[in-house]
Order: structure tokens, then C-alpha cells, then sequence
């Protein structure tokens, strides 16, 4: 917002009416009296959703708990566009906690719009919702479900890798059973199509060997996070124009 020449008023939960049991809808009703637009992370599913049925200003989901995250779903396609020169055909591997990731979940969505292939790699535990598998399903996506990485890499375009998210689980003996269930190094990538490309929405912990960042043509997780500022201010100049 401020490359764009505007200004932010930052608004953390515990620092505002919301401890006090102020609601979302009265806490947009409010902040729309001294903003253009509302930027809404929150850890409730459906959140911004209730948010923009109260809000006279935009509302941008920059992601309500396990649900979605739409602008990363766009920064996501942007960069496969900007590395592979296009979407469409290419095939696309999501590797690591799909359940509650949020992102895989937005970007599944998005790519329903396009012509691919889609792999959906992870322990049986961390498994993506079945509402997005029969949506993917339905809108005549090919999806492959399985739990080892081998069975699909060779034909993967795009290696989409997640964190699993410790901070989703209650029991850390059941975090830990799955935690370093997929690292991504070199061996990985020798074993690869030689222009596949490695995404991941950022943080990582474990998840992709460090030495790999040195694989400039394939590692473009900075270079996707780079394109995510572009993207997200090309969003805010369009709902503000």
C-alpha cells in the first residue's frame, strides 16, 4: 500500500476492542470510517467472508484460518506464468500439509480455470479436504492422490511444497509423526525434469535443503514472494481505482 503512495493502519486483535468481545462485523463497520479498503487476516474460517457482508469498503482475505488465501493463489499462478511462460499443461505436484494449508487450498481453486494436471502429495493424515479433490474433480481436472513423492515427480512441472504446520495440532506426538514426512533436496531434484520449478509460499522449516536455494533456475520461492508484492499492489490499485 505505501509503494502505492497510500497509508496503513495496522489493527492486531490484541490490541483493539476485540478483547473487549467487539464482533468483525462491528470491528469493519468501524475501521471502514477511516480506511479505502481492509486487509483481513483471521484465524476463523469464513472470516472474511463475514467481514464483507458488513464492510461498505473492499474486503481482501489475506487468509481466515485453514480456509483460504486468495492473493496468494494469485502471486501463486502469476509465478508460474512469469517462470514457465504458461499455465495451461502444465502438471502440477501440491507436496506436504495439505489439510490445513491454506494456500493449496485458494490455489486449487484458481487452477480450475486452467488446462492441468494436478498431484496431491502428503501423509494420509495431512490429506487435502475432499471438497476440494470433487471440486477439482468436477470442474474435469485430473487429479493423482498418493503419499510418495516418487510416484509423480517425474512428470511434474511445478513442485509446490508446503510446511506442515505445527501449530494446527493439538498433540505433538501426532506433529511429529508426520513433521519431516518430505524434504526436498538435491537428490530430489536430480531425480526431476531438469526445468521443473520449486515453489512454496514461505516460511519453510525443514521441508526443502537450504542448499537448494542455490538452484537459481528452479528454487523461485523468493522470486515468488517478489512477485507477490507486485501482484498484491496491482490488486490494491484495482479495488481502489
Amino acid at each position: 500500500m505505501k509503494r502505492l503512495g497510500g497509508e496503513v493502519v495496522q489493527v492486531t486483535a490484541n490490541t483493539s476492542s476485540v478483547v473487549k468481545g467487539e464482533t468483525i462485523a462491528d470491528t469493519v463497520r468501524t475501521m471502514a470510517c477511516y480506511t479505502d479498503a481492509i486487509v483481513i487476516r483471521h484465524p476463523a474460517v469464513g472470516s472474511a467472508q463475514t467481514a464483507a457482508k458488513f464492510s461498505p469498503v473492499p474486503i481482501l482475505n489475506a487468509g481466515d484460518g485453514i480456509g483460504e488465501h486468495p492473493t496468494q493463489a494469485l502471486l501463486d499462478v502469476f509465478t508460474i506464468r512469469s517462470e514457465l511462460g504458461t499455465v495451461n499443461g502444465r502438471t502440477i505436484t501440491l507436496l506436504g500439509d495439505l489439510k490445513n494449508g491454506r494456500t493449496v487450498h485458494s490455489l486449487v481453486t484458481l487452477l480450475q480455470f486452467y488446462s492441468v494436471r494436478l498431484n496431491f502429495v502428503s501423509p494420509s493424515l495431512l490429506a487435502m479436504p475432499d471438497s476440494i479433490v470433487s471440486s477439482a474433480r468436477r470442474a474435469g481436472i485430473p487429479v493423482t492422490i498418493c503419499e510418495s513423492l516418487d510416484d509423480v515427480l517425474e512428470d511434474t512441472d511445478v513442485l509446490y511444497v508446503t510446511r506442515v504446520q505445527k501449530e494446527r495440532f493439538t498433540n505433538e506426538e501426532e506433529w511429529q509423526s508426520v513433521a519431516s514426512s518430505y524434504v526436498v533436496n538435491h537428490a530430489v531434484l536430480a531425480r526431476a525434469k531438469p526445468d521443473m520449478i520449486v515453489m512454496h509460499p514461505l516460511p519453510r522449516v525443514n521441508e526443502i535443503d537450504p542448499d537448494v536455494d542455490f538452484d537459481a533456475r528452479r528454487a523461485v520461492y523468493f522470486r515468488q514472494m517478489r512477485y507477490g508484492l507486485f501482484v498484491r499492489m496491482a490488486l490494491l490499485a484495482s479495488v481502489l481505482s
